[in-house]
């Protein structure tokens, strides 16, 4: 069978030894297993060191396969804050994240991400990259919030901007589907935005604030 070019390109790649054992570790523990796709784990990295940002967002831990993508390139005085709403979840992100050495760079908030925005918003935060991979009816929020926390010039990545196909199906009209296609119109039309789709694996959303 003929692959796939996203399957082409990942297997060009070494394999990852701390990425593998986060997805062995989502699997042992009965997770989920929908962690960003390998080559958008690989540009998550490649923008983090482009764009020298130091401090980093991220909304769904998960089991910290993108948490270690982000981390891996952020300075020594570098920080990840990691939004997740279930506590065992954020706890085997830890664990893969110490495992990897990068546990001393990222801070997890565990509970609703739309409580932890607006805490970092009255704290003042701001941040430089902000990766969204968590709940998809909360995405146009959750991007409404990266805006605002966002120090000029950030970066916005998201994930699962296609759902699978649903996305482009006009016979889906659930509830998610509707929120990612209003996500995607504002990452294209928003003027305070400079926005861009990519189609491959599950589609990635990436903006830059102006």
């Amino acid at each position: 069978m003929d692959l796939l070019p996203d399957q082409y390109f990942d297997e060009l790649y070494s394999k990852d030894v701390a990425l593998e054992r986060v997805n062995e570790s989502i699997r042992n523990a009965g997770m989920p297993e929908i962690s960003v796709a390998p080559g958008y784990g690989r540009l998550l990295t490649f923008l983090i060191s482009v764009s020298k940002a130091r401090n980093v967002l991220e909304i769904g831990a998960l089991g910290g396969y993108s948490g270690i993508c982000l981390a891996r390139e952020l300075p020594e005085d570098g920080k990840l804050i990691s939004l997740e709403l279930k506590q065992e979840y954020a706890d085997v992100a830890q664990m893969n994240m110490t495992a990897a050495g990068l546990g001393e760079r990222v801070e997890y908030r565990v509970g609703d991400a739309k409580i932890s925005l607006e805490s970092l918003a009255a704290e003042g935060s701001r941040f430089d990259f902000f990766f969204i991979d968590a709940d998809k009816e909360s995405y146009p929020h959750y991007l409404e919030a990266c805006i605002q926390l966002a120090s000029k010039g950030a970066i916005i990545a998201a994930d699962n901007t296609l759902l699978r196909g649903k996305t482009i199906d006009e016979n889906k009209q659930g509830p998610s589907v509707l929120a990612i296609r209003h996500f995607n119109r504002i990452i294209a039309q928003d003027e305070r935005l400079m926005g861009v789709h990519l189609p491959a694996y599950d589609g990635l959303a990436l903006a830059r604030v102006k």
